[in-house]
């Protein structure tokens, strides 16, 4: 595959100039709202109504969903991706996990078989948070995130996993753990701003999601990690994760977003934003001084951060008519953006106003087949591989 220059020199991996993959967003982890800070019965995360969101971006045809991880009440997402994997048609899964938290063969094995159920439409979000109760520090705690995965690239790509690390040591066959996926497996989303969380992806991982931030820092990061994976031989795809709000009108979409926290006091808002075990980290610190310098929720045109008043993670929405919301995409196209993980409040009403005014505008892909991933009749353990095992 031939490594794309965007006219600024940041360096990906898709040959494709124009086109990206756009995901939606399910809200496992319990943050569907009308108005934050108003908990709604019928927006709980049940399976219910997270299954739901999944079904209608499947419908509406976004090529991706989000399904968060956090050790809140709400779906956890192995489980919810298998139970919803029979229910959509097209839509691709991007699960995320916690790396450490499962057994990393089995980890492996999870994912095959999940892989297998979903045929292909599996994408994985690689976090390197504390496991829920624990603290390690950073420079160990990435570590053990590069281990497993190094541990999951060679399950899906060697005979054997061979492996001597800090916190892992295997030598196991691989045949349990073969995904439906060829020539290197799903594809692997990170997220982090530290140095050691830029290095795991620039060394490991297909993806490199972004949090909302101003133009400038967005392409001050992307060149860094161009550079960092140009280090090790490789190159990166660049993600954004960000809300949306699109009215007919663009005072209509501020005063959807004035409506969105008209609700919301500052001891609510506070609650709900540290809830998360990522409050405190570089990302979300640095989303909110980045609205602390701005002197308002307004960080650039188009760009609103109220959202991160009771929000960790991603914090801002674009803001705006139909056309000034394709206008903001296509900036961050032109910038080297290939994939897009798109929200809103409530997520099924904003995902139905999105696909109406926004998507039929993009120039869509998936991923995985851009990357040669995705196969016709794929040999493996559980499709046509001679049988070795009972």
């Amino acid at each position: 595959m031939q490594s794309a220059i965007p006219p600024d020199g940041i360096t990906i991996t898709s040959p494709d100039l124009d086109a990206v993959e756009v995901a939606w967003f399910s809200a496992l982890c319990g943050d569907d709202a009308r108005h934050l800070g108003v908990l709604e019965n019928e927006l709980r995360s049940s399976f219910a109504h997270c299954s739901e969101i999944v079904k209608t971006a499947d419908r509406l045809g976004f090529d991706n969903i989000l399904l968060p991880n956090s050790y809140v009440v709400g779906q956890e997402p192995i489980p919810f991706a298998a139970a919803v994997a029979t229910l959509t048609e097209q839509i691709q899964l991007l699960v995320a996990l916690r790396m450490a938290e499962t057994h990393p063969p089995m980890l492996a094995r999870a994912i095959a078989t999940l892989d297998h159920l979903l045929r292909g439409r599996l994408t994985i979000n690689i976090i390197s948070s504390d496991l829920p109760g624990t603290r390690l520090a950073s420079a160990e705690r990435y570590q053990r995130s590069n281990e497993v995965v190094q541990i999951l690239k060679q399950a899906w790509t060697r005979e054997r996993i061979e492996f001597e690390g800090d916190f892992y040591q295997f030598d196991l066959p691989t045949d349990p753990v073969k995904p439906f996926q060829q020539n290197g497996g799903p594809l692997l989303y990170f997220g982090g701003i530290s140095p050691p969380a830029r290095e795991l992806c620039a060394e490991h991982c297909d993806v490199f999601l972004m949090w909302p931030e101003t133009e400038d820092n967005l392409l001050a990061t992307m060149r860094d990690m161009s550079a960092r994976a140009a280090a090790h031989g490789r190159t990166v795809d660049f993600g954004l994760r960000i809300h949306v709000i699109v009215r007919d009108t663009e005072s209509d979409a501020r005063a959807a977003a004035d409506q969105l926290i008209c609700k919301l006091d500052d001891d609510t808002a506070d609650a709900l934003k540290h809830r998360s075990q990522d409050s405190k980290s570089a990302g979300v610190l640095r989303q909110d001084a980045l609205r602390d310098a701005a002197g308002s929720d307004w960080l650039e045109p188009g760009l609103w951060g109220g959202i991160g008043r009771a929000r960790s993670g991603c914090a801002s929405a674009i803001v705006g008519d139909p056309g000034q919301v394709r206008e903001k995409i296509q900036r961050y196209i032109d910038m080297g953006m290939r994939s897009f993980i798109f929200s809103g409040y409530p997520h099924i009403d904003e995902c139905e106003l999105f696909a109406e005014h926004v998507l039929p505008s993009l120039k869509q892909c998936r991923l995985p087949e851009v990357y040669g991933r995705v196969v016709p009749d794929p040999v493996t353990p559980l499709t046509t591989a001679p049988r070795t095992t009972a």
